[in-house]
């Protein structure tokens, strides 16, 4: 029989979403996993930042349309004051705003509220690893994005960096074309811990910030 969890390593979560009929019930759920802790289900953003502000915490599970201050604005200010918290939205909006919003506010993961408890889940313990996940329709939503962009700037873009490894290009590739980092490991029969060292090496070579952006720069350089 494997050893229980230590309450140290389990990790501790905010689930808020303003109706009570939808947070209750997903904050018992996901208390039900070995590893998680919900330690807050909070109705608005004001409720997210004072139970932050209690802490610890290291994941928000974020609605985005509540009242009093909205997930994006709580989003934002949380990189801005707890840069270790991470965000993944879940949401039933999969807008360009909504999303290109949340992710640009800094959040971590996006998912719609057709995910299912597993993916949730998954996504909770990715974002706290510092990996991101995003829904499939929210995937196709930022590739259709990217590419309507790109046709409508005729400029020339910006070459990648020459240092940028084969491998770097390969997974820059793999992003744009939706993937997140459990696929691209997948694919390339590496580790997601890997993954996630390619993704920051590339990051900080060529600049991008976030995913949507790497979407976009991939498909600019023609990797998708």
């Amino acid at each position: 029989m494997s050893e229980p969890i230590e309450k140290q390593q389990r990790l501790r979560v905010v689930v808020a979403d303003d109706q009570a009929a939808v947070r209750e019930p997903l904050a018992a759920v996901l208390g039900l996993s070995e590893d998680i802790d919900v330690v807050e289900a909070a109705a608005d953003g004001t409720e997210v930042l004072a139970a932050v502000a209690a802490g610890p915490v290291d994941v928000v599970l974020m609605d985005l349309r509540m009242p009093v201050m909205d997930g994006i604005e709580t989003t934002r200010r949380l990189g801005e004051q707890y840069p270790q918290v991470a965000v993944v939205v879940l949401t039933t909006f999969a807008d360009d705003d909504s999303i290109l919003g949340a992710l640009g506010a800094g959040a971590r993961g996006y998912l719609t509220k057709n995910a299912g408890r597993q993916d949730i889940v998954r996504a909770i313990r990715a974002a706290a690893a510092g990996q991101s996940v995003l829904d499939r329709e929210v995937q196709d939503r930022l590739l259709a994005t990217a590419r309507n962009t790109t046709a409508r700037t005729p400029e020339p873009v910006p070459a990648l960096p020459e240092d940028l490894t084969p491998r770097e290009r390969e997974v820059l590739a793999l992003i744009g074309q939706g993937l997140p980092n459990r696929g691209i490991a997948e694919k390339l029969f590496i580790s997601e811990a890997t993954v996630k060292t390619h993704i920051n090496n590339l990051f900080a070579k060529t600049g991008i910030r976030d995913r949507a952006a790497a979407v976009r720069r991939a498909i600019e350089a023609g990797l998708a």
